[in-house]
């Protein structure tokens, strides 16, 4: 799928998107949990740039821990900006917030952020080095040490028992309240418009783009969570 395609996908759901996901807010909220063990050392005043931001789901609970934390949002989707500013303003954080509609590439060259999010974007990259160069415009954006968390699809499709985790992983899908028609599409977007790598060599991908070796904080079901520092 191509970034036109997926930016017109987004802004078509953006609407509709929190509620559409209701039902898998427990791994969410265990994935944001986790996070603020990640983030524990950031300065008070930290910077976070949050790319694929979405509706801002991530930047509402970190804003609700952390006080003076300031954000930026970033998504390619002009629709899911729109809904992520007025989460901002709808939880009283929006004096701390900057939004951006673009990729990373229109974001001028400002490495002065403490930390970034990046959660379920970059298995939409079907080029290894693209997804690479990806991960290695977010370091160019933070300070050295600076701290990325994020998180991807991932399984090593190859596996013996890959065929059993997708079932029930479409098994998990179905009961958030997608119906056959939106599991079918799902299935097949597994297939054919992300890249679902094993953990490992996603990791390795990070790392070459100027990380440290990427720790995995967090996992549930196919979603993984892993955190690096730029070297």
């Amino acid at each position: 799928m191509q970034q036109h395609e997926l930016d017109a996908l987004f802004d078509q759901q953006a609407a509709g998107y929190d509620a559409q996901w209701t039902r898998m807010a427990p791994i969410r909220e265990s994935l944001h949990f986790l996070l603020e063990t990640v983030f524990a050392d950031l300065p008070d005043d930290a910077r976070i740039l949050c790319v694929g931001a979405g509706t801002g789901a991530e930047m509402a609970h970190l804003a609700r821990r952390f006080p003076r934390w300031r954000f930026l949002a970033l998504d390619p989707s002009a629709r899911m900006i729109e809904a992520c500013r007025a989460r901002a303003e709808r939880d009283g954080f929006i004096d701390r917030c900057a939004f951006h509609a673009g990729v990373l590439d229109t974001l001028a060259p400002d490495a002065s952020f403490d930390a970034a999010t990046c959660f379920l974007v970059s298995q939409f990259l079907l080029d290894p080095t693209a997804r690479t160069a990806f991960f290695a415009a977010i370091a160019s954006r933070l300070r050295p040490g600076g701290t990325l968390a994020w998180a991807d699809l991932a399984w090593d499709t190859q596996a013996p028992d890959y065929e059993a985790m997708l079932r029930l992983w479409m098994r998990t899908l179905s009961g958030a309240g997608l119906d056959e028609a939106a599991i079918t599409r799902m299935r097949a977007a597994h297939a054919n418009d992300v890249a679902v790598l094993p953990p490992a060599r996603v990791a390795a991908l990070v790392e070459d783009a100027g990380f440290t070796p990427p720790l995995r904080f967090h996992q549930a079901g196919m979603i993984h969570g892993w955190c690096a520092q730029r070297r």
